[in-house]
């Protein structure tokens, strides 16, 4: 089943009256239950294209369809729910509360979503227990180390269940051991609870080790292979 289609999508930025085009032309189709990264050097329009595929923005010209769905001229409000619906975030830097727990921490955005307390909380628990993080719940980050914190920034992630998982230089911050755990992680998510995991990655060898290799330069889409 294709989950996300891209077509012919372009995006340009206007400054002091130029234009500048970060995406040509993209096209592409992402099944349910993949795992691809989108990889190339820096200014070649991974992030720009994150955000298109994280409904944080939205293309020039062109079409982007969740589900069949085209999202591309949806409102901020409309981009929101499906974002909270179906979307979760990892980022490199973690972006956890430092005065809340690793339990706190995951329950948060199931008390956006408007849940009680109770429910956050069981939530949360389930959500780490994923993560191999029940040992740590009531940890503040600052007591937990940068593989960990991530794990609860993964748990953070899974807590509203979304379909598809969207990685931005996941391990960035953590030395080469830790950095190949967290992948571990997706592998698991991926093949255990048939996520949909999109990595954003300059990494090579890391996005060698996923199933499918999406890569930009220039703005254009210079690959886009399968890996064995």
């Amino acid at each position: 089943m294709i989950q996300l289609e891209a077509r012919n999508v372009s995006k340009t930025f206007y400054t002091d009256y130029m234009a500048h085009n970060v995406l040509i032309d993209i096209s592409f189709t992402i099944n349910e239950g993949e795992f691809l990264a989108i990889t190339g050097p820096s200014g070649s329009g991974k992030s720009t294209l994150m955000n298109i595929i994280g409904c944080l923005d939205q293309p020039t010209t062109g079409s982007y369809l969740i589900e069949g769905t085209d999202v591309s001229h949806f409102s901020s409000d409309e981009l929101a729910h499906i974002r909270n619906a179906k979307i979760g975030f990892i980022f490199q830097k973690f972006n956890l509360l430092p005065d809340l727990t690793a339990l706190d921490n995951v329950a948060l955005p199931q008390l956006y979503a408007g849940k009680s307390e109770d429910e956050a909380r069981i939530a949360a628990e389930k959500s780490l227990a994923i993560v191999e993080l029940s040992d740590r719940l009531y940890h503040y980050p600052y007591q937990l180390s940068g593989g960990q914190q991530q794990r609860v920034a993964i748990a953070r992630a899974l807590v509203n269940d979304p379909a598809i998982i969207l990685a931005d230089e996941p391990t960035g911050n953590l030395d080469s051991k830790t950095g190949t755990l967290i992948f571990d992680s997706f592998l698991r998510l991926n093949k255990e609870h048939k996520k949909t995991i999109i990595l954003i990655t300059h990494d090579a060898e890391l996005a060698g080790k996923t199933s499918r290799i999406i890569k930009l330069f220039d703005g254009t889409l210079a690959e886009d292979s399968k890996n064995l």
